[in-house]
């Protein structure tokens, strides 16, 4: 297991982090244990939760897996999130001072610690002004409650907009963003990325197994049933199984990794991972495993190496469609990337 820093921080993490949004719902607490048991095991260092998982199980149960650990917690990296609801009342969600404070330190009980590593704002909130919340944010790290924080599911503007407003203000900057990144979901490239780069924001993605797709479980033109989360439910959100089965693109980029694998020996979902952990920008892979071999297997992407041709074949087969303007080819930004280029 290699180790990168957390996005422009000084704090170190493993180039594989452990998602526990399973813990408490399609994984119990024994088996929830043994996946944090086998993680550390294997050199990972770095959890990744939100209050929203299971209800705010997930972060009990992590918090009884870090009572019980003293010697892995004293290396945890624990990530957290807050945003959605976990109340019925108005002001139980969003990204204001009254709601992050009720759910900082509701998080912080749960999970039984003094500290969370890096607080993540799981979503953009329209109707708080951003410089209260990152006013809550950067009172939160001078208070030693968290000692980071980041973004989930930003988009460009929004995250240029946070992380200039932080500058002008002197407030903490972020230091990471969370987004839905794969071989099937590759648009954030366009300006996401670029934005996260430009402010030396570190990626943490999430689904890189696009919802199982990558690991070739599915197969064309047969509906998924058993103990899978499309057997379980077709129709689930940007996975479903229609839409993507009509999609000729998905199913070229899934035989191009299977391809790839079997030229290694290893298996789909080691050739999805091991791509996404080498694009830029890229601070922790994370990964979301309901059981044992799932996760080792996941794992094991970390001894993967591909070769160039590799990784030009994948790169080819899953380049995301071009916009139109002002980002296509023949775009602004593109003729002014080829003028520099030149000089």
């Amino acid at each position: 297991m290699k180790y990168r820093k957390l996005g422009n921080s000084g704090a170190v993490v493993s180039e594989f982090a452990l998602g526990t949004m399973t813990f408490g719902s399609e994984a119990d607490e024994d088996t929830s244990f043994a996946l944090m048991d086998d993680y550390f095991a294997a050199g990972g260092n770095f959890l990744d939760t939100a209050d929203v998982y299971s209800a705010g199980v997930s972060e009990e149960i992590i918090g009884r897996w870090l009572k019980a650990r003293p010697t892995e917690a004293r290396q945890a990296v624990v990530a957290t999130k807050g945003r959605f609801p976990m109340g019925q009342g108005p002001n139980d969600l969003g990204l204001s001072r009254r709601h992050l404070d009720d759910a900082l330190n509701a998080s912080l009980k749960r999970l039984d610690v003094e500290r969370i590593d890096l607080y993540q704002m799981h979503a953009w909130d329209a109707l708080t002004p951003i410089e209260e919340t990152l006013r809550f944010l950067d009172d939160a790290v001078s208070a030693g409650k968290i000692g980071y924080y980041g973004f989930s599911n930003y988009i460009g503007w929004q995250i240029s907009k946070a992380v200039y407003t932080a500058k002008m203000l002197g407030y903490s900057a972020p230091v990471t963003l969370q987004p839905h990144y794969n071989l099937l979901v590759r648009d954030i490239e366009h300006e996401i990325v670029p934005a996260c780069e430009d402010a030396k924001m570190g990626l943490l993605p999430w689904s890189p197994l696009g919802g199982g797709w990558l690991t070739g479980k599915y197969k064309r033109d047969t509906q998924p049933t058993g103990a899978t989360r499309l057997g379980e439910n077709p129709n689930r959100g940007s996975e479903a199984y229609g839409p993507r089965n009509s999609d000729e693109r998905v199913w070229k980029i899934i035989e191009a990794v299977q391809a790839v694998a079997d030229g290694h020996g290893v298996s789909p979902a080691q050739v999805a991972l091991a791509w996404l952990n080498q694009r830029p920008a890229m601070t922790s892979v994370i990964l979301g495993a309901r059981k044992r071999e799932q996760l080792a297997d996941n794992m094991a992407a970390a001894d993967l190496a591909l070769s160039v041709d590799d990784i030009k074949t994948l790169d080819e087969v899953s380049a995301p469609k071009q916009p139109g303007y002002p980002y296509g080819e023949n775009g602004v930004n593109q003729r002014h990337r080829k003028i520099e280029g030149g000089r």
